[in-house]
């Protein structure tokens, strides 16, 4: 059977779902694993959205709690608010009781990316206090470290990102993810779609 890996996030402007798009292709580049996009229920209303000039959302499905359990791996996906996930994803996250109280998640590999709009906004704390959530589930983490190898290393270009995941710097909205920070988040769902499927091999 195909190991799945299902990509969650939430992106108000698109820059999460730029790299989410690409941790797909990562993760579909290796044999025998599924992977699949998904993104959490909106939890503004269309007139706050439209005040806020976000623009429609995609048509990716959207996630229930319940569907986490289908999945052998993921990877979580979200914005910063103030160096923490916004308010969107935690709200599905703590939707997510029933799962928690039979830990049906329990042992499953997880992994983060996220997007900030400056490069002191929480490009590392965003990714570190999301592992609270992955603690109390079970879920193992697997931050990609420096297996992107040089690129994790540049200097003379703004990149996103960190040992923790792949990140993105969405400035006033304008700046798009960059060839770097896309090349690391195709990195990321190769290497996590790896571990997942050796994962689901050993059990």
């Amino acid at each position: 059977m195909a190991t799945k890996l299902y990509i969650v996030y939430y992106s108000m402007y698109g820059h999460v779902e730029k790299l989410a798009e690409e941790i797909k292709k990562g993760a579909a580049s290796v044999e025998g694993v599924e992977a699949k996009l998904w993104q959490v229920p909106e939890t503004l209303s269309e007139e706050v959205l439209g005040k806020m000039s976000a623009p429609p959302k995609s048509d990716v499905p959207v996630i229930t709690p319940n569907d986490l359990a289908e999945a052998d791996g993921f990877v979580f996906g979200f914005p910063t608010r103030f160096g923490m996930m916004s308010a969107q994803f935690k709200a599905f996250l703590d939707a997510t009781g029933g799962l928690w109280r039979t830990q049906q998640l329990s042992g499953k590999p997880a992994g983060i990316f996220y997007s900030t709009g400056s490069q002191g906004g929480g490009q590392e704390t965003t990714a570190l206090t999301a592992i609270t959530q992955l603690v109390h589930h079970g879920m193992i983490f697997v931050p990609v470290g420096y297996t992107f190898g040089a690129g994790m290393f540049e200097m003379e270009q703004v990149k996103g990102g960190s040992p923790y995941g792949a990140g993105t710097y969405a400035g006033d909205g304008s700046r798009v993810p960059s060839e770097l920070e896309l090349a690391q988040a195709f990195h990321q769902g190769k290497y996590i779609a790896s571990i997942a499927k050796k994962l689901k091999a050993a059990a």
